[in-house]
């Protein structure tokens, strides 16, 4: 047995994939552990925790805005 990894580029050949599959030809298995994804993930938990509010947010747009206002007059 040999195992392949294919980039699906048309949804067409996804459904070609699957037929062969239900015809026993071919076995499909979903990688779940893709270390790029879990790298992500964690980068995600870690920035949840340090996001700021939107009222953080938009206290900081409002100080730009009236620096930028300032500079205008």
């Amino acid at each position: 047995m040999s195992v392949l990894t294919i980039d699906i580029l048309n949804p067409k050949a996804e459904e070609l994939l699957r037929n062969l599959a239900d015809l026993q030809l071919i076995a499909i298995k979903n990688k779940k552990n893709n270390p790029f994804l879990q790298v992500v993930a964690r980068l995600r938990k870690k920035s949840e925790a340090n996001a700021p509010s939107l009222e953080e947010i938009t206290k900081e747009v409002e100080k730009v805005r009236a620096k930028r206002y300032e500079g205008k007059k």
